[in-house]
């Protein structure tokens, strides 16, 4: 059993996958590590060629597309304000700015015209004035004059992220005109002559949708508590390719080099790929007996796809379709290259499931600690419309190491479940029975005899750290002995009115309106009206440069901590945003938090 400190340093070093690309015609894959280097930087392989590196730098780097032809990508610089400036960087070159380094406004999508100089993105900026805006607009610009024009206009926040028609002739990009819950998917054309809805399943459903190789648009529908999936050509003729209610259908996404589309199937947080071809409708699946696999595509060295589980780190791999066992998948990436550890170094996750107040099922899983247990550690997974999956997290595997266990719970309103599930949460909105879920969990541990009270801290970050402040200011000391939220929600009226504006209409959904329209709903729901009930120990994390969850949340509940005289510790990072990313501040806040718990359940 290596020693907590070792084992902190390797977990830090190791490779972490965020994003994994395979370019259409399927000669080059691109992915991003965090783990390298102190940022996330952007990697590439040629298919079967050497791996090299495409950035480096103080920024945080992430892919956004392809060069036109498969010459390179673009890809967004983030300085740790999320105001990133995207830049071009052919395969065999140098980066070049596409926009400014570090723009005023938010960057939405990225791509290039395939013969035109053109670039396609989203931004909330009216360049003709020179001004920032609540919406985000569509815009072309000319890489040759610098001109931008605006190819549209939505009047309401929320909208982004075009997407480039494979011949360069038409974008498909969201918006949310109708109703902050819903997402309508529009189509206009690259002269910007023509902007019109393209596809809608009603005000208050989403809609996703991705360009198949073919020029058609596949789309993922929101139905009575299901999502099915088609296909749209142009000129409106629409074909269902799957419609069961029985299948909780996640992550649309074209498939490279093939004629075929992927949703994944997500059955209580692990996922497995459903392939489509929509030419001829033939369909697939793929299952290994466990983990987590997607698919991006064919090359000439065949299938490849991304693989993890709760001791597999997740990596790109080629595989066999006909071998699903895991034992069997390559490594493209080298993985290993870069650290000694195994699966057999790490805890693996056990499923576990409990009963919410109102009878509900829910579900999340437990990591329990080698070591002689010192207490429970709540990692409460951001979002909320996301989900702790089987992966391998360097602060669970570090807080195991330091004898704590460690708990996932996956409330309602989490992805992985179903849609049905995942709109529960808007029942009650934001600090409602999802919480319930959380403190009953906690309880169903304390009751099996993982947990025990009056040694259990909650922590996590953005929704997650909103959620720790909701336990410590509403559950007792028995239950909740401490909380460490981090970049979390703590005034959800100053939380709206400093937050990205993009943003905003996603607390509109989740609350049933703005504060406007609904002010006792975001006074009850804010943590900040509650914190002369906190019982147990607090350390506060903010993120300076953070734009989404500002740092006004935490001057806020300052104020009114220090009104009541509870007691707190406080630990800013002034060079991160939302969320702490960068390899040494992941060290120093991994090993305060495990030290905060560790006196916090002595004491």
């Amino acid at each position: 059993m290596r020693e907590p400190e070792e084992l902190l340093d390797l977990l830090l070093d190791l490779p972490q996958l965020y994003q994994a690309e395979l370019s259409p015609k399927g000669g080059w894959l691109v992915w991003v590590w965090n783990g390298v280097d102190e940022v996330p930087n952007l990697w590439a392989r040629p298919v079967g060629g050497e791996r090299r590196r495409l950035t480096e730098g103080p920024t945080k780097n992430f892919f956004v597309s392809f060069l036109p032809h498969e010459r390179g990508v673009v890809f967004e610089a983030d300085p740790g304000d999320e105001r990133a400036g995207l830049f071009a960087r052919p395969f065999d070159g140098d980066a070049r700015p596409l926009t400014e380094p570090h723009p005023p406004y938010f960057v939405r999508g990225g791509d290039l015209h395939p013969e035109r100089p053109w670039l396609f993105f989203g931004a909330n900026y009216d360049f003709s004035r020179g001004v920032t805006i609540e919406p985000t607009w569509i815009w072309r610009k000319d890489l040759v004059t610098g001109q931008y024009l605006p190819l549209a206009r939505p009047p309401r926040p929320g909208s982004g992220w075009p997407e480039l028609s494979p011949d360069g002739r038409h974008l498909i990009y969201f918006r949310a005109d109708l109703h902050p819950a819903g997402r309508q998917v529009w189509l206009v054309d690259a002269e910007g002559r023509e902007d019109r809805e393209f596809l809608n399943a009603g005000p208050k459903s989403k809609v996703w949708a991705t360009w198949t190789s073919t020029g058609q648009v596949a789309f993922l529908a929101e139905a009575e508590g299901y999502r099915k999936l088609g296909i749209k050509a142009l000129s409106g003729e629409t074909r269902m390719l799957v419609d069961d209610p029985a299948l909780n259908l996640e992550h649309l996404s074209r498939l490279a080099a093939t004629e075929s589309v992927q949703a994944l199937v997500i059955e209580d947080a692990r996922n497995y790929p459903l392939v489509i071809d929509v030419t001829g409708g033939r369909q697939f699946s793929m299952r290994p007996p466990y983990g987590n696999l997607s698919l991006l595509g064919r090359t000439e060295e065949g299938w490849v796809g991304v693989f993890s589980s709760s001791v597999h780190p997740a990596d790109i791999v080629l595989l066999d379709l006909d071998q699903p066992d895991p034992e069997t998948f390559q490594s493209l990436t080298g993985i290993g290259d870069f650290t000694p550890l195994r699966p057999g170094d790490l805890v693996p996750a056990e499923p576990v499931e409990w009963r919410s107040t109102d009878g509900l099922r829910v579900h999340g899983f437990v990591y329990r600690t080698p070591r002689r247990p010192k207490g429970t550690i709540v990692l409460i997974h951001g979002g909320p419309t996301a989900h702790a999956a089987e992966r391998v997290n360097p602060e669970v595997q570090y807080y195991l190491a330091r004898g704590f266990n460690v708990f996932l719970p996956n409330y309602r309103g989490s992805t992985g479940y179903g849609l049905a599930f995942q709109e529960k949460i808007k029942e009650t909105g934001w600090g409602g029975m999802e919480q319930e879920d959380i403190r009953t969990g906690i309880e169903a541990l304390i009751e099996a005899g993982i947990a025990e009270r009056y040694k259990v801290g909650v922590t996590g970050t953005s929704y997650g750290g909103y959620s720790s402040w909701w336990q410590i200011t509403h559950a007792p000391k028995a239950l909740v002995a401490a909380a460490a939220p981090i970049c979390g929600m703590t005034d959800l009226v100053v939380d709206y009115y400093t937050t990205r504006p993009d943003l905003r209409p996603y607390s509109e959904e989740m609350l049933g309106g703005s504060p406007e329209e609904v002010p006792e709903r975001y006074r009850e729901r804010s943590p900040i009206h509650y914190v002369d009930r906190i019982e147990g120990k607090l350390l506060i994390v903010q993120g300076a440069l953070d734009p989404n969850v500002t740092p006004e949340n935490v001057a806020a509940v300052r104020e009114r901590l220090e009104a009541h005289g509870i007691p707190y510790e406080l630990l800013i990072f002034e060079d991160e945003g939302h969320g702490i990313v960068k390899k040494e501040n992941r060290r120093v806040l991994y090993k305060r938090l495990a030290d905060f718990f560790e006196a916090a359940f002595d004491g």
